[in-house]
């Protein structure tokens, strides 16, 4: 048993002592919900299969110019409401996000602008993919 008798307790899995607690203290219904087994089961497994279609959501959208790795992050927050492994990986992605944001705001104007165009040259390579595997479509605008 880990903190306040929660076997799944995250913070006290990670040797923390903060005032947020478990899962089940920080989301009171939580408690109602683990009356129940059959409920608690039932809950899991929506949380699971909601964060998962997030997830892949997400990872459809990366190619394409718009938010996949937000989609991505809302998706893993999802499943951390109920799973520690994936608050764990969450924690993980944010330390990540961050160091890397430190690191680009540390590099030389030319360097922050060749990322840039990196990934400008990324997305329209996405977009001239898309383009020659299906063609342009036709609710765009004729030119000409």
């Amino acid at each position: 048993m880990t903190k306040q008798g929660n076997p799944r307790g995250v913070h006290a899995a990670r040797g923390e002592d903060d005032d947020e607690g478990t899962i089940s203290d920080r989301f009171a219904y939580r408690a109602f919900l683990r009356k129940n087994r059959a409920m608690d089961l039932s809950y899991r497994i929506t949380v699971g299969v909601v964060g998962l279609t997030i997830i892949v959501i997400g990872i459809i959208l990366l190619p394409l110019p718009g938010p996949g790795w937000l989609v991505i992050f809302f998706g893993l927050f999802v499943l951390s409401t109920e799973f520690e492994w994936a608050e764990r990986l969450l924690d993980y992605a944010r330390d990540k996000v961050r160091a890397w944001t430190e690191w680009v705001k540390e590099q030389t104007l030319l360097i922050r602008a060749l990322i840039g165009l990196g990934c400008v040259v990324i997305v329209a390579a996405a977009l001239l993919g898309y383009v020659a595997w299906r063609g342009i479509p036709d609710w765009t605008p004729v030119i000409g």
